[in-house]
């Protein structure tokens, strides 16, 4: 049956059929229709952020804590160019987000009209794929579509612009289930022959180590379960990236923690270390590998990934295979068990041996506060007071947003948010907002730096607007954190604009919201601090007053080799920490 209706009504009514419950946005001139149409339903909640980087980071946060797509709608004009830095995170971080622009009437496209951009043409570099719809015909087909390039494969953000004289018009609504999709069907099963070789390898491996990353938690629940099914059958030592946490949980007897610049000790080394390395569901970051011709030089290295562009893109592997994660992993537990579960047991053990004595450097050891409240101590403190929890952690980017990475523990997968590949100061307190909208009654933290929380400040009143009870655990050094740390460390103490001068009072900005605000500047303090922003039934800032010097360890400097790490002062007496340690 054809049915008949205008291009906005169409919009609604695609997003109904694909499931969607909310969409955060913001409205303008472009969109006016679609926004009519909002207005005459009940089924799709809409959430008026302050900003439209806003709308696209709460999206992500949406996707990322439910494995759904999120979606926003914005304006034509700086409405979609506002979107720009959220398009372009999602991408770098393979979140699967559906943007909707208006645009000027499509016989005004090309004459500089009022709030006019080429959005398409502005958006292609940083969207997984963009369409202009010009005829009303084809708007429901390319809104499902959209949603199935998004979620398909390597997940990624998607726009589309609708001018606006395609929403007033009347069309033909095509059903979800005859848009055209099957143009687009990435591979999900591995080479059969590759998988095989790679089985052979985990039989005779003598330092073996898992490398995954955000891949595994995109893949859905199945991977995650998969990947720790073979972990504990192998005995193989795990790590992670930063955009991997949780897919193994950091209770697991064969976790390393996480690897990287900020990694561990007993992470990094084992990269260095190993003779066999499967990367499954990571891209080969700049920030993992540091310098390629000396990362993991000794070993043979597997790469299971749903993107082929990923494959031997940054470093050559021995195994490399095309596939989605839990398809992968399915065959490769399946073909491993039925050759007798196999594994080189006297030089796994050998292996486990010396990881312990990596272990015991204890990177993550901290002097205790005296004085102003270290970051860390700040940290492990939130950790103990809300595991067990049904807790979700969003960042902001910078120390704070490494601190995290270190001291809390993730026992599943969609449990942290944060922006790893483009590194968007602004991105945690909005995405924290997208992850309370979709889980209502969960703990949702966001950690923050004093400066990473004020470029999206005003989203504050989306939270009180929505009664969302987002903290914002803002760790305030007075400092540009990161920035300072490089200038010390590498800039020879020149810190130039790494500081402000400025800053607002936070307890008093948090009131003049509506909000509640907290100020904890003293260690003793610190545990009551927190329960009361824990415990408080509304959305809170606590301004977590701490030492304004802390850096941030382990470190690898940039160029060296994943054996060449900075430690810190605390590690500094540690005779095992001295073997291709540097010390400072």
């Amino acid at each position: 049956m054809t049915r008949q209706m205008t291009g906005a009504k169409m919009v609604v009514q695609a997003l109904k059929d694909q499931g969607v419950d909310t969409v955060f946005g913001y409205p303008g001139g472009a969109v006016l229709p679609i926004y009519d149409e909002i207005f005459q339903q009940n089924d799709i909640q809409h959430v008026l952020v302050r900003h439209e980087q806003g709308a696209v980071h709460a999206a992500e946060g949406y996707a990322r804590s439910t494995g759904k797509p999120g979606v926003c709608l914005v304006t034509s004009g700086p409405g979609a160019t506002n979107a720009v830095t959220g398009l372009t995170d999602a991408l770098m971080d393979s979140i699967p987000i559906v943007v909707l622009t208006g645009q000027v009437p499509t016989f005004m496209i090309g004459s500089d009209a009022f709030q006019e951009a080429d959005t398409v043409g502005i958006t292609r570099p940083c969207t997984k794929h963009n369409w202009l719809v010009k005829e009303t015909d084809k708007l429901s087909g390319t809104i499902h579509e959209a949603f199935h390039v998004a979620t398909s494969g390597r997940p990624g953000p998607v726009l589309i612009d609708i001018p606006k004289d395609v929403q007033f018009a009347s069309g033909q609504y095509t059903q979800k289930a005859k848009a055209k999709t099957s143009h687009y069907m990435p591979q999900v099963k591995g080479d059969p022959e590759m998988i095989q070789a790679l089985v052979e390898a985990l039989e005779v491996a003598e330092k073996p180590v898992f490398y995954t990353g955000g891949g595994v938690i995109n893949s859905g629940p199945a991977a995650s379960q998969l990947l720790r099914e073979l972990v504990e059958a192998t005995g193989f030592p795990i790590t992670s990236t930063l955009m991997g946490l949780g897919a193994y949980p950091a209770s697991g007897k064969a976790w390393l923690g996480m690897l990287g610049m900020h990694g561990l000790y007993e992470a990094n080394l084992a990269m260095h270390a190993c003779d066999l390395m499967i990367n499954v569901g990571a891209r080969f970051d700049d920030r993992i590998t540091g310098r390629i011709d000396a990362f993991s030089p000794n070993s043979k290295k597997a790469h299971i990934d749903i993107d082929p562009s990923s494959i031997n893109k940054v470093v050559k592997t021995d195994y490399p295979i095309v596939g989605d994660v839990a398809h992968v992993l399915e065959d490769v537990l399946h073909l491993w068990k039925a050759r007798g579960r196999k594994v080189n047991r006297e030089a796994l053990a050998k292996w486990w041996t010396q990881i312990e004595k990596w272990k015991k450097v204890d990177c993550l050891k901290y002097k205790p506060s005296e004085g102003a409240i270290r970051p860390q101590h700040a940290l492990a403190r939130l950790e103990a007071l809300t595991k067990g929890r049904d807790r979700y952690i969003c960042t902001e980017v910078g120390q704070h947003q490494m601190w995290a990475a270190q001291y809390l523990g993730f026992e599943d997968p969609n449990r942290w948010m944060t922006s790893g590949g483009l590194g968007t100061m602004g991105y945690g307190f909005p995405a924290s907002i997208g992850v309370q909208m979709a889980h209502p009654d969960a703990l949702v933290i966001n950690v923050a730096g004093e400066a990473s929380w004020l470029m999206n400040m005003q989203e504050m009143g989306t939270a009180i607007q929505y009664r969302l009870p987002v903290k914002q655990f803002i760790m305030n050094n007075e400092r540009l954190g990161m920035v300072r740390q490089w200038q010390q460390l590498l800039h020879g103490e020149r810190y130039s604009q790494s500081w402000s001068e400025a800053l607002p009072d936070f307890v008093k900005l948090a009131e003049a919201f509506g909000a509640k605000g907290i100020q904890c500047s003293d260690p003793a303090d610190l545990d009551d601090a927190l329960m009361e922003m824990i415990e408080y039934d509304g959305p809170v800032i606590m301004d977590c007053l701490v030492e304004k010097h802390e850096n941030c360890f382990p470190m690898i400097p940039s160029g060296e080799p994943h054996n060449k790490m900075l430690l810190g002062d605390a590690k500094a007496t540690n005779a095992i920490a001295g073997k291709g340690a540097v010390l400072v």
